[in-house]
């Protein structure tokens, strides 16, 4: 073989193989730009996700809070509702405790009164009226005789 030939010949293999190399090059550049582009695609679809995540994060606090405030209510209203039920449970004791001071009162006014009926007396309005007056003002030594049916005279 000539020399001029084989010369001929390794020019065309370099030059097949500097274009292989370009063609690789470029591939490796087109390859490389589509995984940048999707790259990019899985940024944005992150940063979207991102949002939701913080969307829905905000809408859990907000339901906790209003889940904690209403809950925050009910307790106000039942220790509002335990209180006023204290204080009527206070207020009914101290008119047992009235009413015992003026049962004795009658009894020890008018010895027997008391028993008659079962235990309950049997005043007329205008007697009771009386004896709850004489323990509102503090009476202690009025005495009540009941007159007849329809009233009482003070002693």
């Amino acid at each position: 073989m000539d020399t001029w030939l084989i010369i001929v010949i390794v020019i065309a293999v370099l030059i097949v193989l500097a274009l292989v190399a370009l063609a690789i090059t470029k591939r490796g550049g087109v390859s490389k730009e589509r995984k940048r582009e999707q790259a990019l695609e899985h940024l944005r679809e992150a940063e979207l996700l991102a949002a939701r995540a913080d969307k829905e994060q905000a809408l859990a606090d907000e339901q906790a809070a209003r889940a904690r405030r209403e809950r925050a209510e009910v307790e106000e209203r039942t220790a509002l509702a335990e209180r006023e039920a204290h204080e009527h449970t206070v207020h009914a004791q101290q008119e047992r405790s009235m009413a015992a001071e003026l049962k004795a009162k009658a009894e020890k006014l008018a010895p027997g009164l008391a028993q008659s009926e079962g235990g309950h007396a049997r005043l007329e309005d205008g007697d009771r009226r009386e004896v709850v007056e004489g323990h509102e003002a503090g009476r202690q030594d009025d005495a009540v005789r009941p007159e007849g049916p329809h009233g009482a005279t003070r002693a």
